[in-house]
């Protein structure tokens, strides 16, 4: 029923304002073959937003979002695709959910756009082919074909009927941009794909590039290639004033970007960089003083110094969180405690994760290497119950070395949770009496880390 009313309140609205454009989109619509109760919408260009419309048990959905204009992902089950929502449209989607690429349709105000994204993804997923085997392809034929990729999909978006000429415009640099980003990839894909290691572009492959500028925030906004591309050029100067100025990489992007004079791009591109610098780094206070100085974001501030705030609890020198009872791959059960009179250097990571053979191979190595020292390797996995025969297999097939642990609640438990991992591998290095050395320790593979043994006279 609130539904309904609310469905009934926007309409009544939509009829009264003929000078002023609404700022919400009511979505509705009717999904056959249904099984499942969720549609979740999320912004390419807003990593937070999630916005979640319930579906009824007769396969119906309608709800009024106070949401901007722009494009966003919507998906239902594996059924994905995006759509684009300007204030006071009224868009309806109906499809069945058993055939979803040939049954999805799109009426109501402002829905020829997301027509034409839809048949742009068709079109595209067509033209990229499978297996990505496009990245085999040559230099001259990778090349011919993302720019047939390119002009295809530019004459789609200039015949879609009902398509307005703001957002033409913006796809149209939008497809540019995708078209550059892709021409920046090959080099790095076509060694992987072709197994050519060695493998270089040629001479002013790049030049197209040339004309990029990196300070348009319409663009920053609308289109997530561009998005890419201001990201890489910005990581580029980073480096430039990290080697020049010898200071952390982190914070030499967050001064580069913090000069900028555009406030919308300036802010997201440094609080997405320090959200997540703050999971690996291992001096948080620099780090934290450069945000708080360039952001202009009091939102972004106040959620970064709360997790600056949580983050010092497993800064250098405080107490280690503790692992109880882990299952030991070698019989019974072992805590961190149980190490205590020895530097314990743990290695978090799961199956799923596609371990690295080198830092495995390296880790085997410093366990050689280190044998009677006082310093324990351990490496905890976080893999689901459900994978716990698969993690027993990969450990007893590849002879890892080190003390082989199962965690109690995969990527939830306390462990895991108190160290803020969020991806793997991490590794850490605990101190003998328990306490924090480097939670973000280097890598097996890393001279840094052995530099760092000796300086602790390992």
């Amino acid at each position: 029923m609130k539904k309904i009313w609310l469905f009934i309140a926007a309409i009544t609205i939509l009829s009264c304002k003929d000078d002023k454009k609404s700022d919400f989109t009511v979505i509705s619509g009717e999904i056959t073959n249904h099984r499942g109760s969720e549609i979740t919408f999320k912004m390419p260009s807003n990593k937070e937003f999630n916005e979640v419309v319930q579906v009824s048990g007769d396969g119906k959905f309608l709800d009024t979002l106070l949401i901007e204009t722009g494009i966003y992902t919507f998906q239902y089950g594996r059924n994905r695709t995006e759509i684009y929502v300007g204030a006071g449209n009224n868009l309806t989607m109906n499809f069945d959910a058993n055939d979803f690429e040939n049954t999805l349709t799109f009426s109501g105000k402002g829905s020829e756009m997301s027509t034409y994204l839809f048949e742009k993804q068709k079109t595209e997923k067509k033209l990229l082919g499978e297996d990505n085997s496009i990245y085999k392809l040559d230099e001259a034929a990778y090349v011919a074909k993302v720019k047939e990729i390119k002009n295809t999909l530019e004459k789609l978006v200039s015949l879609g009927k009902g398509i307005d000429n703001d957002f033409e415009d913006k796809e149209k640099r939008n497809l540019n941009y995708t078209y550059l980003t892709r021409l920046n990839n090959y080099q790095i894909f076509h060694s992987h794909y072709a197994q050519k290691p060695d493998f270089k572009t040629s001479e002013g492959f790049l030049k197209e590039l040339d004309a990029v500028t990196y300070d348009s925030e319409e663009d920053f906004l609308f289109s997530p290639d561009y998005r890419t591309l201001v990201t890489n050029y910005y990581r580029r100067k980073a480096s430039e004033l990290e080697r020049k100025e010898q200071i952390d990489g982190d914070v030499a992007f967050i001064k580069i970007v913090g000069a900028l004079e555009k406030p919308t791009m300036k802010n997201d591109l440094i609080y997405e960089r320090v959200k997540y610098a703050f999971t690996y780094s291992d001096d948080l206070e620099p780090l934290y003083k450069q945000f708080m100085a360039s952001s202009t974001n009091e939102a972004h501030k106040k959620e970064i110094t709360e997790s600056y705030n949580k983050f010092k609890t497993v800064a250098k020198g405080q107490p280690s969180p503790k692992f109880i009872d882990y299952e030991n791959y070698a019989g019974g059960k072992t805590s961190l405690d149980d190490l205590k009179g020895n530097y314990v250097f743990i290695n978090v990571w799961a199956t799923w994760s596609s371990p690295s053979p080198r830092e495995m191979n390296s880790f085997k190595d410093l366990e050689t290497t280190y044998a009677g020292k006082n310093i324990k390797f351990v490496s905890i996995s976080v893999d689901r119950a459900a994978d716990y025969d698969k993690w027993k297999k990969v450990v007893d097939e590849n002879k890892f070395a080190g003390i082989h642990l199962f965690a109690d609640a995969a990527m939830e438990s306390s462990f895991i949770q108190e160290y803020f991992i969020k991806i793997t591998p991490r590794y850490i290095l605990v101190d003998p009496v328990g306490n924090i050395v480097n939670a973000n320790a280097p890598r097996p593979s890393s001279s840094k880390l052995k530099r760092t043994f000796s300086e602790l006279n390992i």
